[in-house]
């Protein structure tokens, strides 16, 4: 579990779970929507598919708040 502050963070410290996490020797990421990821077969792998999705959801067109709703 990372127990440092994020940039912008100047309140106590919210819980934050470790991402990655090992089932029957199999591993599997989570994402913060609750989307579990895997298996793979090594840490490492499940390390690497975290920051393959992260740069694809950087990817993804940005929504604006605003926008929601018109139809």
């Amino acid at each position: 579990m990372n127990n440092q502050h994020r940039a912008g963070e100047a309140c106590a410290l919210p819980f934050r779970s470790e991402r990655i996490f090992c089932v029957d020797n199999k591993w599997y990421f989570t994402t913060r929507e609750g989307f579990d990821s895997g298996p793979f077969y090594s840490r490492q792998r499940a390390e690497i598919g975290v920051q393959r999705f992260l740069h694809v959801v950087q990817l993804l067109p940005k929504t604006r708040t605003t926008e929601r709703g018109r139809g």
